[in-house]
């Protein structure tokens, strides 16, 4: 395994020393480090991978040095844009190093979601002409491969990318906590809107441990996971798929299930939901201010007003809030009120220990969701 402080350093003896980027699971470890060791200023965990390069280009236009990337390779979609219509030798030729977390590598177990993405990471990186190389599991072979990385890309003045294995770093455990307080865990607040509103209502929930949960709770209850889509991967994508959803079918109620990280990461997808104003569509945040699946690292979730933005945006009505009584409260009033809809639903970090996974295919549940819809 590789050292985290030893790989940081590195990079900062090399002349690297701004960060960027969406927190993998991957590159936990490492990431953790970065937040606890770099001035906040010099780490910026941005809405998604796309605005990280942005933020990236501009801190070398800003001071020629070479800033570093980070992201899960599903951000690479996110980035394609800004790396070959920004970053590129053939447009603006800014230097950048992108490190990315392997998720799907071929021969390596891992979720459904992340198969295809693995199959054609490095293809992917080739197609674009991005330099890049996989990073040893040993701290001498990784000096080197620093070294020379970094080398080569303030030479050719673009873009670099280091893939990331699966158990390439070594333990590193976040000391800086998300401060929060909020006295209903997500999976109490999740039990507690399913069990409130009715029977018969489309659930579309996002990416990470919150479907996992809503998943188990079924089970729990002896209940079909018919109703309910669960967005393995696309994060950020949930509340489009719901508004899909609202839109052809205006008869039944659509619950968008949502995370912090997954709304910021494309909250301009609120402003179709807001304009288009589908009065049967729900959106739930649960708002823990934090990448829980992937670290802990912090979100904005606790630092922006989420409800006043989606009221900013259209939605008829918007609440805010971090209770069980309050919860139910708000979730009665969408009865006789038309949507769109926000609840934000402040919650605590924690999670099980033993959460498990949904143990059907994510084909199998869009076929079984499909049949729910009547199709």
């Amino acid at each position: 395994m590789v050292s985290t402080e030893l790989f940081i350093e590195t990079l900062r003896a090399n002349g690297v020393n701004f960060f960027a980027g969406v927190p993998d699971s991957l590159l936990k470890n490492v990431c953790a480090y970065i937040t606890d060791n770099v001035p906040s200023d010099c780490n910026l965990i941005t809405a998604n991978e796309g605005s990280a390069v942005g933020v990236a280009a501009g801190h070398y236009l800003a001071t020629r040095q070479l800033p570093l990337v980070y992201m899960q390779n599903s951000g690479i979609g996110n980035a394609v844009n800004p790396l070959l219509s920004l970053a590129d030798e053939k447009v603006y030729s800014i230097p950048m190093l992108v490190m990315i977390g392997w998720r799907g590598e071929p021969g390596v177990h891992d979720e459904p979601q992340h198969i295809k993405q693995g199959e054609v990471t490095e293809a992917l990186l080739k197609a674009m002409q991005i330099p890049y190389l996989i990073l040893a599991d040993d701290d001498t072979t990784v000096v080197s491969q620093l070294g020379m990385l970094v080398t080569d890309c303030k030479k050719t003045h673009k873009p670099h990318a280091l893939l990331i294995k699966k158990g390439t770093f070594g333990p590193y455990k976040l000391q800086t906590k998300v401060v929060n307080d909020n006295p209903i865990c997500r999976e109490e607040a999740m039990k507690c809107v399913v069990s409130s509103i009715p029977a018969d209502s489309i659930i579309v929930s996002t990416t990470g441990k919150l479907s996992r949960e809503l998943y188990e709770y079924r089970d729990e209850l002896n209940q079909s996971h018919e109703s309910d889509f669960l967005t393995v991967g696309s994060m950020g994508h949930s509340s489009s798929i719901a508004l899909g959803i609202a839109l052809a079918k205006p008869d039944r109620h659509v619950f968008c299930f949502d995370g912090d990280g997954a709304f910021i990461m494309h909250m301009g997808s609120i402003s179709n939901i807001g304009h288009l104003a589908p009065r049967n569509y729900i959106h739930i945040v649960f708002n823990n201010g934090a990448h829980e699946s992937v670290g802990g690292q912090p979100t904005l979730g606790f630092g922006i007003d989420i409800p006043s933005v989606a009221k900013a945006c259209g939605y008829s009505h918007v609440w805010s809030v971090n209770n069980q009584d309050d919860i139910i409260s708000a979730l009665r009033s969408t009865q006789n009120q038309n949507g769109p809809t926000l609840i934000e639903i402040k919650v605590g970090i924690n999670s099980r220990e033993d959460l498990g996974r949904p143990k059907t295919s994510p084909i199998e549940n869009k076929e079984a969701f499909m049949n729910f819809l009547g199709l």
